[in-house]
């Protein structure tokens, strides 16, 4: 599985899925730092299995149905790493069920 993880997303968790064996790489890693979600979607579109986000607005901003990815957001109270480390189980867990042009949401 491929993700692109959110520019709201840590760096640091980027790490952490990769032990699961996933391929992640981030927004600003790719240079599409301040990118719109539609333009997002549209260039993470053929390249990417999913989109991990903080983003709560996404699914009625954009179209996601239809779309080849899926989109993972997490409804936490701040995107600080030691926040966000002890959801990486239930992240795993609904990346790995994710189905395309579908949001799934985990929160603690």
């Amino acid at each position: 599985m491929t993700v692109l993880l959110d520019e709201n997303i840590p760096r640091k968790l980027q790490w952490r899925l990769k032990e699961q064996g996933m391929e992640v790489v981030t927004v600003p890693d790719r240079g599409w730092a301040g990118v719109t979600n539609g333009e997002l979607l549209n260039r993470a579109e053929g390249e990417f299995d999913a989109l991990l986000t903080m983003d709560q607005g996404i699914e009625y901003q954009q179209n996601i149905q239809g779309r080849p990815l899926g989109v993972l957001t997490i409804v936490a109270p701040d995107n600080e790493y030691e926040t966000l480390l002890p959801l990486v189980p239930d992240i795993e867990a609904a990346l790995q069920e994710l189905e395309t042009g579908t949001v799934v949401s985990v929160s603690p």
